[in-house]
């Protein structure tokens, strides 16, 4: 029911809701005034505080009719909504209570470290004191135009302040899912990252050895004595580089040729490693290992001091870092004279050559610790000028007896 009334020398029009009179007054309760300065406000209620009293959210208007025209769609856009109090939080502040509250136990330490990361360096000094309540999908657009520009904390020699789109996509993803918490404990309306663009993640070119770069590779470790068991066992099972840091005796079995992968270490911000679980629950798996993996680590058990496989130099009651693997990697492949690849680059080597070797794509996906087979395929597998003169000769083999039976 909508009146009329006149009152302290203003109009007022009021939506009533009936039978609502000395109660919690609902959310879609609103009024329009003019006020002093000649603006006309819309004005309707949009939540409760802690002591039951409303909370409002206010529009501006040159006339009485747009005012009524900016009630109505405050009214819908409000609809069935309640606020709570905390919805006058920062987002600055909202992101520090989703992390320290409601991931800081379901995320891998080092997932959190980005995370926090992310918000001191980037949301705060742009978008971090904006209350989240008021944030629209306009706000979010120009804060991932603007970290584009300028969002890197260190100028680069040749980039500048210019943020990687990576970052500016890993921002993004950290936000949606912090907004969507926001939305779910009723802070906000909806999500105002939704809608928004940003720029696609331009991954560098993914790279494998070949056949002759692989023996190369297979050589050059020999040169290495710790080293060598470790990149022989990536080489051969296509462990994640936390995952192959992180495998203990207890993992092998080697009475049945088993491996088991059960955790993976990462690099903790400041320094030192982490033991957390896989990257996904897949990622927990059993991998029956070839017999030359299973004498290299049968050998290398005897010399063994402690639980780890590839224990830290220095302390040995530790795993070997990540970090420390990828730095040896790479003096490696420069020695060799082989492509500097990324160590992640290991796994798509493992993955091509035992696709070409007739692995079937259901079987790799487990041995990778993949959901899906139609992933591993459309991921993992490249195709290298060796296989297309394999697959060249045999197709022209096949032609060529076709036209004798002929």
């Amino acid at each position: 029911m909508i009146t009329i009334q006149k009152n302290a020398g203003y109009c007022l029009e009021r939506v009533i809701c009936l039978g609502y009179a000395n109660k919690r007054r609902p959310q879609g309760d609103g009024t329009i005034r003019k006020r002093s300065d000649g603006r006309w406000e819309a004005r309707i209620i949009v939540g409760h505080k802690n002591d039951g009293s409303p909370m409002y959210k206010s529009a501006f208007a040159k006339t009485q009719k747009s005012a009524l025209k900016e009630l109505h769609h405050l009214i819908e856009l409000y609809r069935d909504v309640d606020l709570t109090e905390d919805c006058r939080m920062t987002l600055g502040e909202w992101l520090d209570k989703w992390l320290d509250e409601y991931m800081i136990f379901t995320i891998r330490e080092s997932t959190l470290d980005s995370y926090r990361a992310m918000v001191k360096n980037q949301v705060k000094p742009f978008i971090g004191g904006k209350q989240i309540a008021s944030l629209t999908t306009a706000d979010m657009q120009k804060f991932y135009n603007k970290i584009k520009k300028e969002g890197r904390v260190r100028e680069h020699p040749i980039h500048g302040k210019t943020l990687a789109d990576s970052m500016v996509r890993g921002v993004h993803m950290m936000l949606h899912e912090a907004l969507d918490v926001a939305v779910r404990e009723r802070l906000l309306v909806k999500n105002p990252t939704n809608g928004t663009t940003v720029p696609k993640c331009n991954y560098p070119e993914k790279q494998i050895l070949g056949d002759d770069q692989l023996e190369t590779f297979l050589k050059a470790i020999k040169g290495y004595e710790y080293w060598c068991d470790f990149f022989y066992v990536e080489v051969m099972t296509g462990l994640r580089r936390g995952e192959i840091c992180g495998l203990k005796w207890q993992d092998i079995n080697f009475e049945e040729n088993k491996l088991q992968v059960k955790r993976s270490v990462s690099v903790k911000k400041g320094g030192g490693v982490s033991i957390g679980e896989t990257k996904t629950e897949t990622g927990v798996r059993s991998i029956l290992m070839p017999p030359s993996v299973a004498d290299v680590l049968q050998n290398r058990k005897q010399t063994a001091i402690t639980e780890w496989v590839f224990p830290n130099f220095i302390h040995p009651e530790q795993p070997i870092s990540p970090a420390t693997a990828y730095r040896k990697l790479k003096i490696i492949l420069k020695h060799a004279g082989l492509p500097l690849i990324r160590f992640h680059d290991l796994r798509h080597t493992f993955a091509t050559h035992a696709t070409h070797g007739g692995v079937d794509p259901k079987t790799l996906a487990g041995i990778l610790g993949h959901t899906n087979a139609s992933f591993t395929l459309d991921t993992y597998t490249h195709v290298t000028s060796d296989m297309q003169k394999s697959a060249s000769a045999v197709v022209g083999n096949m032609l060529k007896n076709m036209m004798i039976k002929e």
